[in-house]
C-alpha cells in the first residue's frame, strides 16, 4: 500500500524551481525484471533475484545501508549498467535521467549556466535560454556567473536542470541534497512532487523521503524489495530497535518566545553532535564518489582482459570501501539519533 506524503511547503523569498514534464507518455509498467543479477566483475553479483515492477507515476525511496546496491540498482536502472542473468522489460520510449553527486565535476567550471543550457537549444533565441534556466531556481546574476563561481547548491540546481531537460519519464536522484541549504531543500521537495513521471530516491534526509516518496524498497543482503513499514520503522530496523517511538508530549505551554529560546539552546548543546554529523556526511560523500569511480571503471568489460591484475585490485578496493561506508553510515545514525533525541527532549 502507498504511503500518503507530507505536503511540502515553501517559506517566501525561496526561488522555487520545476523539472520538465515528460516529453512523451509512457504507459505502466515502464520496467519490470525477473530474477534479475547485477554487479561488476562476471560471476559476482552485488544484487540477485531482483523481481520489481515500477510504474510511470512510482515514488519510490530505496533505503539501507551504504554499500548495500543502493546505487548499483539505480546505475542499473539508468541503464549504466546490465543485467549478469535475469531478465528486463522497458517500455517502448522510455527516457531515464540520472542526477548523482559526482556529477559536480561534469560542469564547465568557465561557463555559466546561460552557456550550459545554450549548447542544449543552440538555435533558440536568448530569452527562451534565460527563460530555461530561470526554471532551474538560478537568479538573473547566477545565470552569468561561471559554474566554478556557483556554490554546491546552486550546481547542483544547475546538474538537475541540465538532467532532466529532455522531459524524462523517470528521474533517479542520488544523494540530491548533499549541498542544499534547508529552503533550497523544501523548493526540491515541492519540484519533485510536482514533477508527474516516475521519481527513484536515494537520501539520508529523512524529511525528503517522507515529503516525496510513496513507496520504500530497501536494499539488504544482496536483493532488493518493496519494505511494507515506514521510516520510523525502518530507523528503528536498523538502530536495532534502540530508539522506540515515544507518545506524543502534551501541548508545551510556554510561549512562542520561550520555545525558540529553548530550541537555541538545545541546538547549541547538541552543535559537537551536529559537527561530528557533518564531518560524518563527508566521509560518507568521499567515499561513495571514490566507489563509483570505481564500479565505472569496473564496469568495462576489457579491464578483465587488458588489466587482470588492476580489475582485481580495484575489486578489494571498492570491498573496503564499502565496508568503510557501512561504519561511516552505522555511526551517522547512531549520531542523528542522539541529536533527534537531544532536540526533542
Amino acid at each position: 500500500e502507498k504511503l500518503k506524503p507530507i505536503a511540502a511547503v515553501i517559506e517566501d523569498g525561496v526561488r522555487p524551481f520545476s523539472f520538465p514534464e515528460p516529453a512523451k507518455t509512457v504507459a505502466s509498467p515502464i520496467i519490470t525484471m525477473q530474477a534479475g543479477a547485477v554487479g561488476y566483475q562476471p560471476g559476482k553479483p552485488v544484487l540477485r533475484g531482483l523481481t520489481l515492477r515500477i510504474d510511470e507515476d512510482d515514488r519510490i525511496a530505496l533505503l539501507g545501508a551504504n554499500g548495500n546496491g543502493k546505487s548499483t540498482f539505480a546505475k542499473l536502472i539508468a541503464g549504466r549498467l546490465s543485467l549478469e542473468s535475469g531478465g528486463i522489460t522497458v517500455a517502448p520510449g522510455l527516457k531515464v535521467s540520472m542526477f548523482a553527486q559526482h556529477q559536480l565535476d561534469d560542469l564547465r567550471p568557465e561557463e555559466s549556466a546561460i552557456e550550459h543550457v545554450r549548447r542544449l537549444m543552440p538555435e533558440a533565441p536568448e530569452a527562451k535560454v534565460r527563460a530555461r534556466v530561470a526554471r532551474m531556481g538560478l537568479s538573473t546574476e547566477k545565470m552569468a556567473t561561471k559554474a566554478r563561481d556557483l556554490s554546491g547548491g546552486e550546481k547542483a540546481r544547475l546538474l538537475m536542470g541540465l538532467a532532466t531537460f529532455d522531459g524524462p519519464n523517470l528521474f533517479i536522484l542520488d544523494e540530491p541534497t548533499n549541498h542544499l541549504d534547508i529552503d533550497s531543500r523544501e523548493a526540491l521537495m515541492m519540484a519533485l512532487n510536482d514533477f508527474p513521471g516516475a521519481v527513484i530516491l536515494i537520501s539520508h534526509d529523512r524529511h525528503l523521503i517522507e515529503a516525496t516518496a510513496d513507496r520504500l524498497w530497501l536494499v539488504k543482503d544482496g536483493t532488493v524489495a518493496p519494505y511494507d513499514g515506514d521510516m520510523a520503522d525502518y530507523r528503528q530496523l536498523v538502530t536495532g530497535g534502540a530508539s522506540e517511538r515515544r507518545e506524543r508530549r502534551e501541548a508545551d505551554k510556554a510561549s512562542k518566545a520561550d520555545k525558540r529560546r529553548e530550541a537555541a539552546a538545545r541546538r547549541a548543546a547538541l552543535e559537537p553532535v551536529a559537527k561530528e554529523i557533518r564531518a560524518t556526511e563527508g566521509l560518507i560523500e568521499r567515499t561513495r564518489k571514490r566507489i563509483d569511480a570505481i564500479e565505472d571503471q569496473l564496469a568495462d568489460p576489457a579491464l578483465y582482459e587488458r588489466e587482470p591484475a588492476t580489475a582485481t585490485r580495484l575489486a578489494k578496493e571498492r570491498s573496503d570501501l564499502s565496508n568503510a561506508l557501512a561504519r561511516h553510515e552505522d555511526k551517522w545514525l547512531e549520531l542523528s539519533a542522539q541529536y533527534e533525541e537531544g532536540m526533542a527532549e
